[in-house]
């Protein structure tokens, strides 16, 4: 057998697992219930589900919600600040902005790090980078015993204009490793060296707040493996859409808060490049939550932070992220009713354990998958392949317990929870596409996650949107999307200028070092140099403005030349993004950007295009027969297996296709097609 890569992502529900081996031969998928005692519990029984030994993979990719769930859940370690003086309460109060303006009990997120474990030291930089106050190497000491008197595992550095000169934070990093060894460190310019200080500030602690857990969960995963006798790359995803090796994930923990769901996000993009539809929108519904997230032109839409549980309340992480849109909304999400008797959808999960009512685990309250069962719409007896057999009669008691209070048949209220869900799951979809300026009406909905396929045509219905392709294995999609993912670092320099007048030498020096760290990194987990790629960029803005626009910057010597041609971008950027451009205003340099690309990733074509579907003249008969609800009546289905079709073959609908981990849900009046590649189109609405 030749190396393999294993790719596995634990979800809040499920772990999933795919695997494809360099010589082509076929593809594993498995997928296990997450086991929160011990997660690599999960891994390992997708291993043995596949019959695959470890030992024989060159890479082991893995995405995880461990960091987001940290912070979610605040049970992160006890973490310290150490700041400037004068600067110990910016972490608090923010930003003036009130999101919620109508809202009388808006509330400020809760600090990470109360006001008791922020302390301030005597230093002090300039902007530009010189020294104003020189360290106070005793006030630093003083403030470390306070820290490990008080009982911290983690301490975060944040210490003012650092992004300019690191040199006193440096220094603070040797003091604490001196005094205090067995904390961990988050120094704020080896995670951002941008500006805005609340920004910084959270993102640092962020990362320190997250640090000792995910070090302790990556050491575990790589105990398991070593002992499984692994011996090639540990990666884990990041935000960015990209890879980073274990070492990297430990001491920056913030870049995979959202670990798992990118990797669907980057399987959409390239399957839609292979199909021709460079225009997609990924949609993730799994056990817990929904992601959106669009791909416009091939290209993944990728922002410079987001905030960790909402804009309102969340706190604000300023690194690299594909721009994704997420909602509590998941086959687990439980149905309820408020206090005027109203019916509810989620947030809250009935999780892997128990979940929901129908998996028999000890789950009482109705779910999404529970509504689902009861309308037909899956398959009792063929849930995960037969391996996990649905108690329906459990289902329709708990939906009907529901029913009963609003004195609506059973199916009535099944169909009523999937209508919120949909809903709530159109928002989202909304969100990355009308709310950005594109019409849902030129994209394809990719549907993936184990209840995507079940969804995803209602919500194309919804926003006119008119096709859905369905990929293989949908159910462990967000795996098989880390199948593709390369090795990226990120790197920022904040670099206030204006680009008429900006010091053409000094703006190649910053670029040149922010390459050479790129590629020391890369070389060091073990990229050949001619697989290494850098892509340069800026933040640029018109002078008066307050916040950017990132434009590209090509290869080569930084130019007049060069400027002039990055100018006439960032013009034709704010032109396609606002319907409008000041040409002839002057235009500042805020941010310079770095992405260090180390190719690893499979090929599209190879993988997506291997040809697995069966060919051949006569299609594949219906394997049976039963009622669904699409409506208020049952209408009589076709049931497909969807092992059995044959590429071509066509599917008018009513109709369920079921498959070992997921059934698409073939809507009256919508025509499905096998394609050659394995994905199923629909054409939603329409023949």
């Amino acid at each position: 057998m030749s190396r393999l890569t294993i790719a596995v992502d634990i979800g809040g529900t499920f772990t999933d697992l795919v695997a494809f081996g360099e010589g082509g031969e076929r593809l594993h998928s498995t997928k296990s219930l997450t086991t929160y005692e011990r997660l690599s519990n999960g891994v390992e029984d997708c291993l043995r589900k596949a019959g695959l030994d470890v030992a024989d993979a060159a890479y082991f990719m893995h995405g995880s919600t461990i960091a987001i769930n940290t912070v979610i859940q605040k049970n992160g370690a006890k973490t310290g600040l150490i700041t400037t003086r004068g600067f110990r309460d910016v972490y608090e109060i923010g930003r003036s902005n009130r999101p919620d303006a109508y809202n009388l009990f808006f509330a400020r997120p809760e600090p990470l790090v109360p006001r008791s474990l922020r302390v301030e030291i005597e230093e002090r930089m300039h902007a530009r980078g010189h020294v104003l106050r020189p360290l106070d190497e005793a006030g630093v000491r003083a403030a470390i015993a306070d820290l490990q008197a008080a009982g911290v595992e983690s301490i975060a550095v944040v210490l003012l204009h650092a992004y300019a000169n690191p040199a006193h934070e440096i220094r603070v990093g040797e003091l604490i490793a001196e005094d205090f060894p067995l904390a961990k460190v988050s120094l704020s310019h080896q995670i951002l060296r941008e500006f805005r200080e609340y920004e910084r500030t959270s993102t640092t602690v962020l990362n320190a707040y997250i640090a000792p857990i995910v070090s302790n969960y990556v050491e575990h995963i790589e105990d398991t493996l070593e002992d499984a006798g692994f011996g090639g790359s540990f990666l884990i995803m990041q935000s960015n859409g990209g890879t980073m090796s274990s070492d990297v994930a430990k001491s920056r923990p913030v870049a995979m808060m959202e670990s798992g769901p990118v990797a669907g996000v980057i399987g959409s993009a390239r399957l839609g490049a292979v199909l021709g539809m460079p225009n997609v929108i990924s949609f993730d519904m799994g056990g817990t939550t929904a992601k959106s997230s669009l791909v416009a032109d091939g290209e993944t839409r990728v922002v410079n932070g987001y905030h960790i549980g909402g804009y309102a309340n969340g706190h604000p992480m300023m690194l690299p992220v594909i721009d994704i849109v997420e909602v509590g909304t998941g086959g687990g999400s439980i149905a309820w009713l408020d206090a005027s008797g109203g019916l509810k959808v989620g947030p809250r999960s009935s999780g892997a354990s128990p979940g929901p009512v129908c998996y028999g685990l000890g789950g009482t309250e109705a779910t999404v998958t529970d509504a689902n069962l009861v309308l037909g719409r899956l398959n009792p007896e063929n849930f995960l392949g037969g391996e996990m057999p649905l108690d329906l009669a459990g289902a329709r008691a708990a939906v009907g317990r529901i029913a009963t209070q609003l004195h609506m048949s059973i199916e009535e209220t099944a169909l009523g929870i999937l209508t919120i869900a949909n809903a709530k799951m159109s928002f989202s979809v909304r969100d990355v596409s009308v709310a950005k300026g594109h019409d849902p009406r030129d994209f394809a909905l990719v549907a993936s996650g184990g209840a995507g396929p079940l969804h995803a045509s209602s919500i194309a219905r919804e926003l006119s949107i008119p096709k859905v392709v369905v990929p293989e294995l949908p159910g462990t999609f967000s795996a098989f999307g880390m199948l593709f993912s390369d090795l990226r670092h990120d790197y920022v320099q904040t670099f206030i200028a204006p680009l008429a007048r900006v010091d053409i030498a000094r703006l190649g020096d910053v670029f040149t070092r922010m390459e050479g760290d790129g590629l020391a990194i890369l070389l060091e987990e073990g990229v050949a140099h001619t697989d290494v790629r850098l892509v340069r960029s800026m933040d640029l803005r018109y002078q008066g403005q307050e916040y950017t626009l990132n434009v590209g910057v090509p290869d080569g010597t930084v130019t007049a030349q060069l400027l002039a041609g990055v100018r006439s971008g960032f013009d034709d950027e704010h032109e396609a993004r606002y319907r409008h451009a000041a040409r002839e205003e002057a235009v500042e340099i805020v941010n310079v950007r770095l992405s260090a690309i180390g190719a690893i990733g499979m090929n599209s074509a190879e993988l997506l295009g291997r040809g697995s579907i069966a060919s051949g003249t006569k299609p594949a008969p219906p394997a049976g027969r039963r009622p669904v609800f699409f409506s208020k009546e049952a209408v009589q289905c076709d049931i497909y297996r969807r092992e059995d079709l044959i590429a071509g073959q066509v599917i008018d609908g009513p109709a369920i296709i079921e498959e070992q981990v997921s059934a698409t849900v073939v809507f009256p009046g919508d025509r499905a097609q096998v394609h050659p590649f394995g994905p199923i189109i629909i054409d939603v609405g329409g023949k």
